[in-house]
């Protein structure tokens, strides 16, 4: 049923076919959060399956063109700098979440404490369904409202919400926000991840640019 009410939300994008028909799993409250405007999250999985990652045993590795490749634990992120922001929420199917409050480490300090080497340019990440995968430029990487995130929603993040630490990317729609971060990689060309390998733009701007550069510095 979700793949027929999708749809409505999707009317109007005309990108993103081929990976509408390969969402794995979703999951809502009633009609009204199923279509756009219903201010609730769907959930989504590729393998139609959720990896539960104990706090404890989560792992960040971090590694390519960097000076200092490291490997962060929950503990390790909980202790560097807190970054607390709230911004809407924006699938690309059409359903939207308003003033999602959100807590985490900005991407850009993490990138600082391990150290650039001079030809890095873009981010490859992956997460532990061991199925998805994503991508950033090094500019969009380092704006100040992209997160590793630990917690939302006041809360730590739920396994079912991409926890215990997943990518946001406020700018951009909600596939960038990768779940079950488990490695960052710092390489010298954009790899496409696995929508964009599927459909959907490399450059995901929630309000519909395709520039490689924030559309708000214009």
């Amino acid at each position: 049923m979700f793949l027929g009410l999708a749809g409505l939300g999707a009317l109007g994008i005309a990108f993103g076919a081929r990976a509408q028909a390969i969402i794995g799993d979703v999951a809502g409250s009633g009609l009204g959060g199923l279509l756009p405007g219903g201010d609730r999250f769907r959930i989504y999985s590729i393998t139609g399956t959720y990896p539960a990652i104990a706090p404890t045993a989560y792992r960040l590795k971090v590694s390519g063109l960097v000076e200092r490749p490291a490997t962060f634990t929950l503990a390790d992120l909980e202790a560097m700098p807190r970054t607390k922001l709230a911004r809407d929420f924006q699938c690309v199917t059409g359903w939207r979440v308003p003033d999602v409050h959100w807590e985490g480490v900005r991407l850009s300090d993490l990138l600082d404490s391990v150290g650039l080497r001079p030809e890095a340019s873009a981010l490859s990440f992956e997460s532990y369904d061991g199925a998805d995968t994503e991508s950033l430029t090094l500019d969009q990487a380092r704006l100040p409202d992209v997160l590793v995130a630990y917690r939302m929603l006041g809360a730590p993040v739920t396994t079912e919400h991409g926890g215990p630490v997943r990518l946001y990317v406020a700018p951009m729609f909600g596939y960038k926000s990768l779940k079950w971060l488990s490695a960052i990689r710092v390489v010298d060309q954009v790899e496409p991840g696995f929508w964009e390998q599927n459909g959907y733009p490399v450059n995901g701007w929630a309000d519909g640019s395709t520039g490689l550069t924030d559309p708000r510095a214009s």
